[in-house]
């Protein structure tokens, strides 16, 4: 069971940026057409990938099988507790809607969408990612330990153990 729950390091961007893309989608339809039980596998597929990475989660099935080969030029590997941070910050957000929705209905949850999207759109779109850049700062000011992410700073023995070859300068 240790590998089942257990989230990849490093992770392909690719695929990242392909369920970031799915997430906007996901949201900014349950946003317009206002079908708040949209929220339920939005949230469900956040948790299945901060507890098991893309096992579980058929958007990241999708990411990783179909996505992420086909992005050839998104294709670089980054760090994955980062990547992990963002999609549990991704389940705070959803969690909340969700939970707002059934309290106190979908007026008020939907808003809590359109930060999730904002963040999502620039992870997928532009290949940013807010939470890993909030990780990236948690860490610097040491409320996040280095050993937390000691691999993250360099990937090179990790690379060159998989044959890859890798630009230090295009990581975290």
């Amino acid at each position: 069971m240790k590998n089942f729950f257990s989230f990849p390091n490093p992770v392909d961007d690719a695929a990242a940026r392909s369920v970031a893309l799915g997430v906007v989608t996901l949201a900014v339809v349950t946003f317009v057409t206002g079908w708040a039980w949209l929220l339920i596998p939005l949230t469900y597929g956040f948790a299945a990938r901060v507890a098991a990475g893309p096992k579980i989660s058929p958007l990241g099935r999708f990411a990783v099988h179909v996505a992420a080969p086909r992005l050839v030029r998104w294709q670089r590997f980054v760090a994955g507790p980062p990547k992990r941070f963002a999609q549990t910050i991704g389940l705070a957000f959803s969690g909340v809607a969700l939970v707002l929705w059934l309290s106190v209905g979908w007026l008020d949850a939907r808003w809590v969408l359109l930060p999730l999207v904002a963040a999502a759109s620039l992870e997928g779109f532009f290949g940013f990612c807010l939470g890993c850049a909030i990780f990236s700062g948690l860490m610097r000011v040491g409320l996040i330990p280095e050993s937390v992410c000691r691999d993250c700073a360099d990937l090179s023995a990790r690379y060159a153990a998989a044959g890859v070859r890798v630009d230090p300068a295009n990581h975290f």
